[in-house]
């Protein structure tokens, strides 16, 4: 019989999540705002630096930050493109890179303080004997509708907006668009006791429109959450950044090949991310640009050893059928409780 190293890596995820959560969004408490402003200007999740307590920076407000403050205002004085714009470019993007390097796609499923928010209402909402809501990954159609958004967000909204505001093309408003739009800038700084982020800026419009976006999204992740898996990761530019570079990151999900694979699409249904690849293909196609390693699809994988989760050569979790058998005593693949699971405690 094939055995992992992790006995319950869904046990394990959850532990992570909230001990992430905690230091993402408090960690500023125990370490001073301005330390943890040192550890990290460049994390990988959506940590965000509105919240004055939080333990690392979210990598699109560096990103945002660099472009309009540095990048962009230089160019538009060409005579300061000098090292004190190429160099901070340089140093965001390799702490970025220093980051990514050891957990990779990982930062998304397991640390990411909004993900962990939305999992958790989604265990409210089965509590509350919601049903799930999914998108079929039986017809990739409305999946692959909806993937590019994250893109034309990271594009636009990260990159660009920034880039023409610090160019003078756009206005002051302008200069951090996805942070004035993120609900992990609501949802972080609410969980603070601060109220501020939720005011609307009445005195400009692009500011009240943004915030007004903010507020809609948040409304929408609070309430979504509870019968769609994960509603913002589908859309989160933070998963289309680390996608960039996820091939070049040693942790990753692996399935060399469908020979032991029974194609009976479970790995699918449990899916938070409703990636149908994971079940129809193999190889690097099977690692899709919306996986986030939460791992999901290996535990409830009925084979051995179909589907793996890798640091570099080295196998820390595997399917198994005995394991697969113990989790679903309490919880269906797709997220369901089943009849009973509430009462005996299972997650």
């Amino acid at each position: 019989m094939l055995k992992s190293w992790i006995p319950n890596l869904g046990r394990l995820r959850l532990i992570v999540q909230l001990l992430m959560l905690l230091a993402t969004v408090y960690g500023g408490v125990f370490v001073g705002h301005y330390m943890a402003n040192k550890l990290s200007n460049a994390l990988p999740a959506l940590s965000c630096a509105y919240d004055q307590m939080n333990g690392g920076y979210c990598m699109m407000i560096r990103s945002q930050h660099i472009l309009h403050h540095q990048v962009g205002m230089a160019i538009a004085r060409a005579h300061q493109i000098t090292f004190a714009i190429v160099l901070p470019l340089l140093l965001g993007v390799a702490t970025f890179f220093a980051f990514f390097f050891v957990l990779g796609k990982a930062f998304c499923g397991w640390v990411c303080p909004l993900g962990t928010l939305q999992e958790l209402a989604g265990r409210i909402g089965r509590r509350l004997g919601i049903g799930i809501r999914r998108v079929e990954p039986r017809d990739l159609g409305p999946v692959a509708r909806v993937r590019p958004v994250k893109w034309l967000i990271l594009v636009v909204l990260v990159f660009l907006l920034p880039l023409l505001t610090g160019l003078g093309v756009t206005p002051h408003s302008l200069g951090n668009p996805f942070c004035d739009v993120c609900p992990s800038r609501i949802a972080t700084t609410l969980l603070t006791g601060r109220t501020d982020q939720l005011a609307l800026n009445l005195g400009n419009g692009w500011s009240f429109g943004l915030g007004a976006v903010a507020n809609w999204l948040f409304g929408f992740v609070v309430v979504g959450a509870l019968a769609l898996r994960q509603p913002f990761c589908r859309i989160c530019p933070m998963l289309a950044f680390n996608s960039i570079f996820q091939r070049l990151s040693p942790a990753r999900l692996v399935k060399p090949s469908r020979a032991g694979c029974g194609n009976c699409r479970v790995c699918a249904n449990a899916c938070p991310m409703d990636i149908p690849e994971i079940s129809q293909a193999e190889g690097k196609k099977a690692y899709n640009e919306d996986c986030t390693l939460c791992g999901r699809c290996a535990e409830y994988c009925p084979q051995d050893g179909v589907i793996r989760i890798q640091w570099a050569k080295v196998t820390l979790f595997r399917s198994s059928r005995e394991y697969y058998k113990a989790r679903v005593r309490g919880e269906l693949p797709d997220g369901t409780l089943k009849p009973g699971a509430r009462e005996r405690g299972h997650d």
